[in-house]
């Protein structure tokens, strides 16, 4: 079985519980408390961060790389595209989200009054411009619900507890983002402590 060890108020982690919970399969989460890591944490990821999917003797880290495994392992419902121009379309998506937007997290949790106001208008003016997106389709590929989804709806779920304030023009996307809230998989895979984050 796999165990997934996951921070309760972690994006990252809150990205490979929703994979887990859309693929519907059997999956043990070990809830990590982020100010006080267990000490084997760091045996298993270098990077001593979570999150860390360990199934057997494999070990894996890094969101991203966590739910492709899970992806190719657990083929339903397929997440990833399985035309390889698409799926390669669909990483760099992934990258530039990890780049342009995930980056800003940390500054905005940890950073000086400065900084996080900075990272905050950075997040605001990238998802403002993916917004027109939805007014011609569903989700970020199109019709299907897919990674790329998975990767962002922490992010949208924590605007508000992040303070960051979307421009009117940015109204699809938060209808979007509301389809991704309603989903199933996404409500069971929300801790106590994101639950509050959203009023």
């Amino acid at each position: 079985m796999m165990t997934l060890y996951s921070g309760t108020t972690c994006p990252f982690s809150q990205r490979c519980r929703n994979v887990l919970y859309e693929k519907g399969m059997d999956f043990q989460i070990v809830d990590v408390d982020l100010h006080n890591k267990p000490e084997d944490l760091a045996v298993m990821n270098p990077y001593n961060q979570v999150p860390v999917l360990v199934e057997r003797d494999l070990m894996l880290y890094e969101s991203n790389i966590i739910n492709e495994y899970i992806d190719d392992r657990f083929p339903h419902p397929q997440l990833m595209p399985a035309d390889p121009v698409m799926r390669a379309r669909a990483r760099l998506f992934l990258f530039r989200f990890e780049h342009e937007m995930f980056t800003h997290v940390e500054t905005i949790e940890k950073g000086n009054q400065r900084l996080a106001d900075k990272a905050r208008t950075s997040i605001r003016d990238n998802l403002a411009q993916i917004a027109p997106v939805f007014t011609k389709q569903k989700y970020m590929l199109g019709d299907e619900f897919s990674m790329l989804d998975v990767a962002i709806v922490p992010l949208l779920w924590r605007l508000d507890y992040y303070d960051v304030q979307l421009p009117k023009q940015a109204a699809p996307l938060m209808k979007y983002a509301e389809r991704l809230f309603s989903r199933p998989a996404f409500i069971d895979s929300l801790t106590a402590s994101e639950k509050v984050m959203r009023k």
